[in-house]
């Protein structure tokens, strides 16, 4: 099912088809943050698709002309009216628009069609791209938790804390 078009991009639930294509973007993801996500198989990628497929709020980007899967969207509805978000995107893929052109879609898709009333991400302060692409977005900075908290760790096993943007944005502030 496609939630929503935008010019270039579907945002459709995920395919088993898909799998190759996730497993290129989260084989190795940059992020520390989803590096408890890392893939390491076709397999694997299949499974997380079949659990994927079972969230409400998670979906595939694709390029509109082939369908070819590029990243991902998801959200986790926290109130009646509160989503967190968050992306993935192939890096092969990145500088090109796709990212703000799925997101943007998502937001809309999540105010006009979830009636979310306020929707906020969490970002690593040195993800520079998704920063950027919030501000782009409209999303306000409304803080930056410092070591907030850490999903790797020091060769000697202590954890690396980083810290962590909040991006927000209400529905009235939407564009």
């Amino acid at each position: 099912m496609t939630i929503t078009a935008t010019n270039r991009l579907l945002l459709r639930n995920f395919k088993e088809s898909d799998a190759a294509a996730l497993l290129s973007y989260l084989g190795n993801p940059r992020v520390n943050c989803f590096k408890s996500e890392r893939l390491s198989s076709v397999g694997e990628a299949e499974e997380y698709i079949i659990d994927k497929q079972k969230e409400a709020y998670s979906f595939a980007i694709c390029l509109k002309e082939s369908d070819d899967l590029i990243g991902d969207v998801f959200a986790v509805k926290k109130d009646p009216d509160t989503f967190n978000i968050g992306w993935h995107i192939n890096q092969l893929f990145e500088g090109k628009g796709y990212a703000h052109e799925a997101a943007r879609g998502f937001l809309s898709y999540l105010f006009n069609t979830e009636n979310a009333r306020r929707i906020y991400g969490y970002v690593e302060s040195d993800n520079i791209r998704s920063r950027r692409l919030c501000e782009r977005l409209g999303m306000r900075l409304e803080g930056c938790f410092k070591e907030f908290i850490s999903f790797v760790k020091n060769p000697d096993g202590t954890p690396i804390y980083e810290d962590t943007c909040v991006y927000a944005i209400l529905k009235r502030e939407w564009k």
